[in-house]
């Protein structure tokens, strides 16, 4: 159940997971849920403590991404970068690997090294044309790092490249490439509201001119009376 509510509904999500937590705290599946679902809601320090008793009860690294972006989140990118170079992760898969340095790069720029942010991006991950589940989001993490320094024609290169791979829309790649482009996006929503304005004072303009003709053709009569 957390894990559906998740992205729809963190709160619910967070609720479901207090509840499994009374009744399966000894669980680590439950732990970890707990942990997300802290997350989700950017109660670091909560979801960093379930991470670590999940971990604790598995021996398993693959929280540790998760666990240095908390760290970042209770502003302590110092520590997210010492995790970064921990042992833990070279026994990461290749997507946990991704992650942590995606996480590395955003303590970079938490501490304002936004030249370090973009080098630490810069890896066969990202080079490679070969699209996997974390290919979007490095392109964007890059683009968005390129931005940030001022390099606006590189960073408009690989927004286009993080579109190209983002195939389920996980960014906002193609909004950010529209707006280096000059498009504006209107809101349609707005923009019928202004339509049905003009359409109002429109019809109060015909009705205000109906009434000035029947009171014309009253006179006429009145005076056709007499």
């Amino acid at each position: 159940m957390v894990a559906r509510l998740i992205d729809e509904d963190p709160e619910g999500a967070y609720g479901y997971s207090k509840v499994a937590l009374r009744l399966a705290s000894r669980v680590a599946a439950v732990r970890e849920a707990a942990g997300f679902a802290a997350y989700a809601n950017q109660k670091y320090s909560e979801a960093l403590a379930e991470f670590r008793a999940a971990r604790r009860m598995t021996g398993t690294v693959e929280l540790w991404p998760v666990m240095a972006d908390c760290e970042r989140g209770l502003g302590r990118p110092e520590k997210a970068l010492d995790m970064a170079g921990a042992p833990e992760v070279h026994k990461l898969d290749k997507a946990g690997q991704v992650e942590m340095r995606l996480v590395a790069a955003g303590a970079r720029r938490d501490m304002d090294q936004l030249d370090a942010a973009i080098v630490t991006l810069q890896s066969p991950e990202l080079a490679s044309n070969s699209v996997q589940a974390w290919t979007a989001r490095l392109r964007y993490a890059y683009a968005d790092a390129l931005l940030a320094a001022g390099r606006d024609g590189e960073a408009r290169e690989w927004f286009a490249k993080a579109v190209e791979a983002d195939r389920d829309g996980s960014t906002d790649a193609s909004d950010r490439l529209a707006e280096l482009d000059g498009v504006e996006f209107v809101d349609a929503l707005d923009e019928g509201d202004g339509d049905a304005a003009k359409a109002s004072e429109s019809d109060e303009s015909h009705g205000e001119n109906d009434g000035e003709n029947l009171g014309g053709e009253d006179g006429d009569e009145g005076a056709d009376k007499d």
